[in-house]
């Protein structure tokens, strides 16, 4: 389980500029979706050549979700942008990779279904805590990357034999980790909703509130 970072109450907006390398990183990272879809898709699957630059083309989008993350921490140019842009443009490049597989009929519809479900769940859990802080990530969920990446990867291949096979024990340990992480971030985000700054703040307003209708009953 993965730390939970509140956001306390006051706290300065980011001043790291908007135009930076880090989101240069993450916008790349959108903008090639289209073109692996197109590399993925193009004659139903059968050109392995097309195949192959597909997965090269995902593997060089995962670097980039790898360093952005790194570079904007550790250079001190995290921005509100950034925060919300990163998780979507990742979700759009594993959701293609996924939706596409399926599509072509090498990845079942149903994995496809939940390991998006999850993530869209998680998207929209990121926004309900957003303004309370953020939830770092987990190993759990760090692994569950890594699995989907690599899981992703070799359904891309035009892979035949033992290591086709293999691969789909790859994918079901990433939907393990997938499924398993997504009921962690639901029980830190209710923590981090219930413990921040922010809510302990306007609990203590409600008590204040509370104690001085009481006062005025009583004076009454």
């Amino acid at each position: 389980m993965g730390p939970v970072v509140p956001d306390p109450v006051g706290t300065p907006p980011s001043t790291a500029k908007l135009v930076n390398l880090p989101n240069a990183l993450t916008t790349l990272r959108v903008a090639v979706v289209p073109l692996f879809a197109y590399l993925l898709l193009v004659d139903d699957g059968t050109d392995e050549r097309q195949r192959y630059w597909a997965t090269l083309v995902f593997a060089l989008a995962i670097i980039t979700d790898r360093y952005d993350g790194m570079i904007a921490r550790r250079t001190n140019q995290v921005t509100e942008f950034g925060k919300m842009a990163d998780p979507i443009a990742d979700k759009a490049l594993t959701g293609t990779a996924l939706i596409g597989l399926s599509m072509l009929g090498l990845l079942p519809w149903w994995v496809t279904v939940a390991i998006i479900a999850r993530e869209l769940w998680v998207t929209a859990l990121r926004l309900w805590v957003i303004r309370h802080g953020v939830i770092a990530s987990s190993r759990g969920g760090k692994l569950k990357t890594v699995a989907q990446a690599l899981a992703i990867g070799l359904y891309l291949l035009p892979l035949t034999g033992v290591l086709a096979s293999a691969r789909w024990w790859v994918m079901a340990v990433a939907l393990v980790l997938t499924l398993a992480t997504g009921v962690d971030y639901v029980y830190r985000a209710l923590t981090l909703r219930r413990t921040s700054a922010r809510a302990m703040q306007a609990a203590t307003e409600r008590r204040a509130t509370g104690q001085a209708g009481s006062r005025t009953d009583t004076a009454a």
